[in-house]
């Protein structure tokens, strides 16, 4: 089984920063892509960032040039590091690995998600 364990959510101001962590575990024999998706309160669960194995890029337009997605080679541990956080950035943030395990098999695995709460 695979596990993703999140960290780092929290409560602040307007403006301010924050760096959420995913570290996943398991019987993993290689990760496709990492991601992070968030939900707001009677809002769809929607992609935020997301990096894959040749280190490709993705973000939503709302996000773009105030977060920036990293993570090691292997990508078992991603950050997700968020910048000038707006009131619209509230939502429950969760990881996501798209990855094959010992199984030569691949699915959509996902962690318990982390609050991020934005208010001054």
């Amino acid at each position: 089984q695979v596990q993703l364990v999140e960290s780092g959510g929290g409560l602040l101001q307007p403006g301010g920063s924050l760096r959420l962590s995913c570290t996943a575990s398991g019987s993993i024999f290689r990760i496709i892509a990492m991601g992070w998706y968030r939900q707001a309160p009677g809002k769809q669960r929607e992609l935020v960032a997301s990096i894959n194995a040749g280190g490709g890029r993705n973000y939503a337009d709302s996000v773009k040039g105030r977060f920036a997605i990293s993570g090691n080679s292997a990508l078992n541990t991603v950050y997700l590091q968020m910048n000038s956080l707006l009131p619209e950035d509230t939502a429950v943030y969760y990881c996501n690995g798209r990855i094959y395990t010992d199984t030569r098999v691949w699915d959509d695995y996902w962690g318990q998600g982390t609050q991020v709460t934005v208010s001054s």
